[in-house]
C-alpha cells in the first residue's frame, strides 16, 4: 500500500468516526456550565468514570459557586479524593467559585481568556468548556486524542500545543466539537495505548503501517 496523502486520511477518519459515533454523548455529567467546569477540573490525571462518580456527590444540595464556597475546601477535598490531586483540586475549586461570585455574578465565563485566568483552568479545561457548553469551535487535545493523532502519521506528537495546531490545520473548523468527542470514544474502544492491535482497529487497519507513526 502507497503511503496516503494526509488530506486522504483525514477524510477517511472522519467518515469512519462519523459512521461509528454519529452523536457522541459529552462523557462527563454535568447539569449547567458550573457544574462541568468542575467536572472538567477534576479530570485532569483521573477517569471520567471516577470523576461520574463524585460529582453527584459534591453536587448533592449544593448547586452553584456560593453553596460551594459555604461547603468549604476542607469538605471539598474529602469528598474529591478519589480523583487524585485532591488538595491542590479542592483549593482550586474553591477559589475559582469565590472569583465567578465577585466577578462574574456567579456565572461561568464563556471566553477562552477569562476562563483560562481561573485558578486550575488551563488551556485544555477551558477549551473543553468552550466546545461542549458554549458551543465555539475548540479541539481539547487530552492523551487518547494526543495518542492517535500521532500514531494517525498526522502530527510529530513532540506536545499536546503542537497536536492542537496540526489538527486545527488539518480537519474543518466546523467538525472540531463533535470530532473531538469521537476520536476519544475511539481511542478507548478501538486503539488503546497498550494491547493496540492494528489488524482490529478500524482506523489503523486501513491505515496500514506504512501509513502510521507508531
Amino acid at each position: 500500500m502507497s503511503p496516503l496523502k494526509k488530506s486522504e486520511k483525514v477524510l477517511f477518519i472522519m467518515d469512519k468516526l462519523n459512521d461509528l459515533y454519529p452523536d457522541p454523548a459529552i462523557p462527563l455529567q454535568h447539569q449547567d456550565p458550573y457544574s462541568m467546569l468542575i467536572a472538567v477540573l477534576l479530570s485532569a490525571q483521573c477517569t471520567d468514570a471516577r470523576v461520574n462518580k463524585v460529582t453527584p456527590e459534591l453536587f448533592n444540595k449544593r448547586k452553584n459557586p456560593e453553596d460551594i464556597v459555604a461547603f468549604g475546601q476542607k469538605n471539598i477535598q474529602k469528598i474529591i479524593r478519589p480523583c487524585g490531586l485532591s488538595g491542590n483540586k479542592s483549593k482550586a475549586i474553591y477559589n475559582l467559585s469565590k472569583i465567578l461570585l465577585d466577578k462574574y455574578d456567579g456565572a461561568v465565563p464563556n471566553s477562552f481568556s477569562e476562563l483560562e485566568e481561573l485558578p486550575g483552568v488551563g488551556h485544555k479545561t477551558a477549551s473543553v468548556v468552550m466546545s461542549q457548553i458554549f458551543d465555539q469551535p475548540a479541539f481539547p487535545v487530552d492523551t487518547h486524542i494526543h495518542r492517535l493523532i500521532y500514531r494517525w502519521g498526522l502530527s510529530n506528537g513532540k506536545n499536546v500545543v503542537q497536536t492542537e495546531k496540526d489538527s486545527k490545520r488539518l480537519f474543518p473548523k466546523e467538525t472540531w466539537n463533535k470530532l473531538h468527542l469521537q476520536i476519544i470514544y475511539f481511542g478507548r474502544e478501538y486503539c488503546p495505548a497498550r494491547g493496540h492491535h492494528i489488524e482490529k482497529c478500524p482506523i489503523c487497519s486501513v491505515l496500514g503501517r506504512k501509513n502510521m507513526k507508531r
